[in-house]
């Protein structure tokens, strides 16, 4: 089997860093329906045993949403993790960008030289039960200085937002060719609402025409919670078309995917979806660009 990058994972130490998403008391609304089922301590040997089948040869860890005063103590915990377990090989670590002592921030997460980017989701939306928060960060002057300082740091930024900030944020994205963009769970379109995929064409095609934007072919659950790989193929393979080859990477997001599906279902999916390239392109979508865009060294 061709190796496995993993683009997006979770670990998570419910005892030592606290999670306030991850906290009871647990409900059926909000953007991921109930997270009570992978409200548990998740670590290396959980995700091994997650993704046996799929040669994992390094994984990226991803911010999982540890409250913000333990942003800092979450990156520790998983750089002392990788230095027994091997694993994660990257970490994309949190800071809120609109945070008045954000470049303070940005180096002391900088100093790790596993962190190799930074996400602090955006997500907003009209719905209540949609938005992952009260406002739009994204047209926040103060949030907007705080990610032009990225790239002082050598620091990418792993985009998570819904396709109606996209137009908005391409203006921001286009100053800065100096910080790479990686937008996560494939643009995340809202099919619920009207024109929901025209939005999300629209957005996804203005990023794909800056060079710095690449995208992770993950998170089929927020698209349709009973997903199956004949309705989300469609926009997987469209987004291979908008960015290429080169500047997609398959990813878990395990365990928050397991919500929607066992996750072998998922990379059956997509292996399936992409059976058909040629195998240096399948190389690149499930390790060689994972790989590169994170500036992991691997040898692969």
């Amino acid at each position: 089997m061709i190796p496995f990058v993993d683009a997006h994972i979770h670990l998570w130490d419910l005892q030592h860093i606290r999670y306030d998403w991850l906290s009871a008391p647990f409900s059926d609304e909000g953007p991921n329906g109930s997270v009570e089922p992978i409200a548990h301590d998740y670590g290396v040997a959980h995700y091994r045993a997650d993704l046996a089948r799929w040669n994992v040869v390094g994984a990226v860890h991803v911010d999982a949403g540890a409250a913000a005063e333990s942003a800092l103590r979450e990156t520790q915990w998983l750089d002392g993790l990788a230095q027994v377990e091997g694993l994660p090989t990257g970490l994309v670590a949190f800071a809120a960008l609109h945070d008045p002592d954000v470049d303070a921030l940005l180096a002391a997460q900088a100093a790790h030289r596993r962190v190799k980017g930074i996400r602090h989701i955006v997500n907003w939306h009209r719905d209540p039960l949609r938005t992952y928060g009260p406002v739009d960060l994204t047209v926040d002057p103060q949030w907007q200085a705080g990610y032009a300082l990225l790239a002082k740091h050598d620091l990418s930024f792993d985009l998570q937002c819904y396709p109606g900030q996209m137009p908005g944020l391409v203006p921001l994205i286009a100053r800065h060719p100096d910080i790479p963009v990686i937008i996560n769970h494939m643009g995340m379109p809202v099919l619920t609402d009207p024109d929901g995929l025209a939005h999300w064409r629209r957005g996804m095609k203005a990023l794909a025409a800056l060079p710095h934007v690449a995208v992770k072919l993950s998170g089929m659950g927020f698209i349709h919670r009973d997903w199956t790989r004949e309705n989300v193929e469609p926009l997987v393979r469209e987004t291979i078309d908008l960015f290429g080859v080169d500047r997609c990477a398959f990813a878990s997001d395990t365990p928050t995917d397991k919500l929607f599906a066992p996750i072998d279902q998922y990379m059956d999916a997509y292996h399936a979806i992409v059976a058909d390239f040629p195998e240096a392109d399948r190389r690149a979508l499930f390790a060689g660009n994972a790989d590169r865009l994170y500036r992991l060294g691997l040898d692969l």
